[in-house]
């Protein structure tokens, strides 16, 4: 391959950050693009490392605290990233949705659709 062709990938290695990709998305590129930087990687601790350091923060810190006091190889890491991301997402959404049913006031009826307020008004239910 030629030299000029390797520059751009390898760039783009160097500066991949997760952002929005899922921890999956993020780590087919991260693999696809290492294969330009592997100057980069020469070790286990590297890879882990580079990996480690685009993670968003919604896994950040907890896969480097995990990574630095414990033996994980980059499958490891990149496993536990996920599983921390899932968990993190889905007490996110259980936390909104308690949120929400909280400021709702948790009456049983609808949840924000206003398709029920006119009954309180004495009005009709058609649009004003």
């Amino acid at each position: 391959m030629p030299a000029d062709t390797k520059v751009s990938p390898a760039a783009e290695f160097e500066s991949l950050k997760q952002g929005s990709m899922s921890v999956w998305e993020y780590h087919m590129r991260f693999a696809r693009l290492s294969m330009y930087a592997i100057y980069m990687l020469l070790t286990m601790e590297a890879r882990v490392r580079w990996f480690v350091q685009g993670l968003n923060p919604l896994v950040i810190n907890e896969a480097a605290i995990t990574a630095l006091n414990s033996d994980m190889n980059y499958g490891k890491v990149v496993a536990f990233a996920q599983a921390t991301e899932t968990h993190k997402l889905k007490n996110r959404i259980e936390q909104e949705g308690s949120n929400k049913a909280r400021s709702t006031g948790n009456f049983g009826g609808s949840s924000g659709g206003g398709g029920d307020r006119s009954a309180f008004r004495g009005g009709s239910s058609s649009p004003s």
